[in-house]
């Protein structure tokens, strides 16, 4: 049975992280902040997805000039989305100079690995927590493997090679990794953020490495943790990898916020990431995002691909739906869609869902009953079954769930 690690909850703007609030889903930009357009567009696209923390690059004093400006463009369309201002390298200047920007982000993720190097790091990391108590903000300390802080390392490798049983080059990494997380969040104590205002992530490229990494720090403190793995590629292969960490941890009870950190194709949409993380979540029964569509994988029964095609507009529907839906129904989330291929499954999957259709496999009758709560209620056919059935999806959600402007 899994049991959630009990942890602090930390308030993003407005928005509750750790504790007992549920798991937040996070996302990124990847426009450049300092085009104010392109960036607001694309925070609205992955805030009407379902992403419930938006990260934008705060690189330069361009970047960071926009950043109240975007708040402000969000704020008059609707868009109140978090924003989280992502520094490396020069965040304590920015945030020093540009202090419209440090008021209008809800929280600072910082790396403790790009602060700065030597004697320069700790006063450049102290600049940046004296910022956010000033502006009450809470942070991210943010470890990645690819910038981890080299003179950590270099002292923990040479204490292993000291050591009469030494661990492996891997094990010392993941250890650092840990070490680098409490070590600046105690940093960040003395320095007066709060406790409760401080979030903790490690990200790594590698399965194994994550779970492994999380694991030690789950059981080490109780900060909230975001969890995501980084790097994790294009398409199918970063979907697996990041389902497989993520959803290992999850299962274990880590994890307050998580991001699926997918490299889109050229062009591509920057919401699958969003929408990836809703289904791993959905799927695991931990949070209801929007109506779950079953479909079969077809089979030698179902040589017409008519059911793959219907079962392709349905998911469209019901996910373009999905926000107008969210405004105006309660509950309507849960649904459970069936969309079946032949007589082997299809009445009995479609019986057990809230509405589901079971389409004719080859051979069978040229017909498609439809199911509500375990009953026949129709039975369709012809050339339109696809635009009925959604007819019929639309005045189920209409009749079942209650209206918010009812209540």
């Amino acid at each position: 049975m899994r049991q959630r690690r009990k942890s602090v909850a930390a308030v993003v703007g407005g928005v509750r992280v750790g504790g007992d609030a549920p798991i937040v889903v996070q996302s990124m930009t990847n426009t450049d902040t300092a085009d104010i357009e392109a960036t607001v567009r694309q925070v609205r696209e992955l805030a009407r997805a379902g992403s419930e923390l938006v990260r934008i690059t705060v690189n330069t004093d361009e970047a960071a000039a926009a950043v109240p400006r975007i708040r402000e463009r969000l704020d008059q369309s609707g868009c109140t989305v978090p924003l989280i201002g992502d520094f490396h390298f020069n965040g304590h200047k920015l945030l020093k100079a540009q202090p419209g920007c440090a008021e209008a982000l809800a929280k600072y993720r910082i790396n403790p690995g790009n602060v700065g190097r030597g004697s320069k790091r700790d006063p450049q990391f102290a600049e940046m927590i004296e910022a956010a108590c000033r502006y009450r903000k809470p942070v991210r300390i943010g470890v990645n493997w690819g910038s981890l802080d080299s003179d950590l390392l270099t002292r923990m490798m040479d204490e292993n090679s000291a050591s009469p049983q030494p661990r492996s080059a891997n094990e010392i990494m993941r250890a650092a990794v840990v070490e680098s997380c409490l070590q600046s969040a105690a940093r960040a104590e003395e320095l007066g953020q709060p406790h409760d205002a401080i979030v903790l992530s490690a990200k790594v490229s590698g399965v194994q490495d994550l779970i492994a990494i999380y694991s030690e720090l789950a059981a080490r403190c109780d900060y909230p943790l975001h969890v995501g793995l980084t790097e994790a590629g294009m398409g199918s292969k970063g979907i697996v990898a990041s389902t497989a960490g993520i959803g290992v941890l999850l299962q274990a009870g880590i994890g307050d916020t998580i991001r699926v950190s997918l490299t889109p194709e050229p062009g591509g949409d920057r919401t699958l990431e969003v929408i990836v993380a809703q289904e791993i979540l959905q799927t695991m029964g931990l949070r209801s995002f929007m109506p779950m569509v079953i479909a079969c994988p077809g089979c030698g029964r179902t040589t017409s691909t008519y059911f793959q095609e219907l079962a392709q507009s349905i998911q469209g529907h019901i996910r373009q739906r999905m926000p107008e839906w969210r405004k105006a129904y309660v509950g309507v989330e849960e649904m459970n869609v069936a969309v079946m291929g032949c007589v082997v499954n299809g009445p009995g999957e479609s019986k057990h869902a809230n509405i589901g259709i079971s389409l004719p496999g080859t051979g069978e009758r040229p017909v498609a009953p439809v199911y509500e709560d375990g009953e026949k209620t129709v039975t369709l056919k012809g050339e339109r079954i696809a635009e009925e059935f959604q007819d019929l999806v639309e005045k189920y959600v209409a009749r079942h769930y209650p209206r918010r402007d009812a209540r």
